[in-house]
């Protein structure tokens, strides 16, 4: 039986203004429903030890936790070796709610973007205001990526992950390589 393997196998770039890699193998479970329905929040609690997030919010820590994607939509966050026992339990626990829990862990490639330049790499890429005071450790937006649909997070004050299409995942870490090229600063964050 073969072993799972990422995107792109934790590649990763060192060479520029900022560091940019492929996180690897990810958990995530897409969650749709009620986010106000107390059955639904008690199966993300028990998945993350994380409560329902507010808009655009995002409370990770590590490979563990849940990210507000829309007015009906979550993406839990959970080591890759538990997910499916994970999905599991969410859908026994959501049995009789309305509501469908998917794996799509192998469907998705995470990066993270680290280092004092790392807005400034991100903001060549997205149409988002990433200004220190516009956006902050634990928000979330969903925007694009160039052209293909992209969604990111902040982990701490220099560095982002962000989630793509595994099937954009080559040309996703080619853009962050390029806008994090030597010299490319533009100053503006």
């Amino acid at each position: 039986m073969s072993e799972p393997i990422s995107a792109l196998n934790h590649a990763s770039y060192d060479g520029g203004i900022a560091r940019v890699e492929e996180c690897g193998l990810q958990g995530m479970i897409t969650l749709r429903g009620d986010l106000s329905d107390k059955v639904l929040a008690k199966a993300v609690k028990d998945a993350t030890g994380q409560k329902v997030p507010n808009q655009r919010k995002a409370l990770v820590n590590g490979d563990t936790g849940v990210c507000w994607m829309s007015t009906d939509e979550l993406l839990v966050l959970v080591p890759y070796a538990e997910v499916e026992a994970k999905l599991a339990a969410m859908t026994n626990a959501l049995s009789g709610v309305h509501a469908l829990a998917v794996n799509v862990s192998d469907a998705r490639a995470v990066f993270r973007i680290s280092g004092a330049s790392a807005r400034e790499v991100l903001g060549k890429l997205a149409p988002v205001e990433l200004s220190a005071e516009a956006f902050q450790p634990g928000q979330i937006r969903r925007s694009r990526l160039a052209q293909v649909a992209g969604a990111f997070w902040m982990d701490d004050a220099d560095s982002f992950r962000v989630v793509c299409f595994r099937s954009a995942a080559d040309y996703v870490f080619n853009l962050l390589k390029v806008a994090a090229q030597p010299g490319s600063e533009v100053g503006v964050y």
